[in-house]
């Protein structure tokens, strides 16, 4: 079983030209071809906390929302939101506390392909390191007592290319680096990341550049193509 990860910062759907256009935010997904996509920035932040990907748009690109969100308008928690694509099933999902300074969450799913259950997480952690080492600390305990494969990703905000909170992953945890995604327009750092358990091997990681991404968000999709290990 080989399936396409993925994880996008969408900043709102607010594009380098201080624009907002979900539809241009949607040209990028439909361009990625990803089974499941963690998206970060994916709610407003106050009020009603709506999404800011209109759900009508999302059914008619074909997109299941895991079902995490608290509020109506809402397809999150705390900006995370995980979407995959119509031919995998989704068990369940729901919301994992985070230790913080600033409002931060993580999202998890419960999702099966063929049969097969595996676990997905997307996260959008803290500007602080020694909070984002907590945090990673935190979902990998979570995540391990569940003993599925699993992939975790999202916006690292981990500047360091090997060290910080990436050294709180540990094993059996393969961090993977597809490549520098921030800032879009000329990307400096690699602050969004693959993580995945020792069950899968990855056959190919990268970041999206194209017309379309590069003018969409502050941040590039960063994207992991997996492989099932045989058991």
């Amino acid at each position: 079983m080989r399936l396409t990860f993925a994880s996008y910062n969408i900043h709102k759907a607010v594009g380098r030209d201080r624009r907002y256009d979900p539809e241009r935010v949607l040209t990028v997904l439909r361009e990625l071809g990803a089974d499941v996509v963690a998206l970060q920035e994916a709610d407003r932040r106050y009020g009603r906390r709506e999404s800011v990907l209109p759900r009508q748009m999302l059914d008619e690109h074909h997109w299941q929302v895991v079902p995490i969100a608290m509020r109506p308008a809402s397809i999150g928690w705390h900006g995370n939101a995980i979407l995959v694509r119509r031919g995998l099933d989704i068990i369940d999902g729901d919301r994992m506390t985070l230790p913080m300074l600033e409002p931060r969450g993580s999202v998890r799913a419960g999702l099966a392909c063929a049969g097969r259950r595996f676990e997905v997480v997307g996260m959008h952690l803290d500007l602080s390191g020694m909070v984002r080492r907590r945090q990673v600390a935190t979902v990998c305990s979570a995540i391990t007592r569940m003993g599925a494969p699993a992939v975790l990703m999202g916006d690292l905000n981990e500047w360091s290319p090997t060290r910080g909170a990436l050294a709180a992953f540990g094993s059996p945890w393969n961090v993977l680096m597809p490549g520098k995604s921030f800032p879009s327009g000329r990307p400096l750092a690699a602050l969004d990341r693959i993580v995945h358990s020792s069950q899968w091997q990855c056959d190919r990681t990268w970041v999206h550049h194209s017309a379309a991404a590069a003018l969409a968000s502050d941040h590039l999709p960063v994207l992991a193509k997996l492989s099932w290990m045989a058991d």
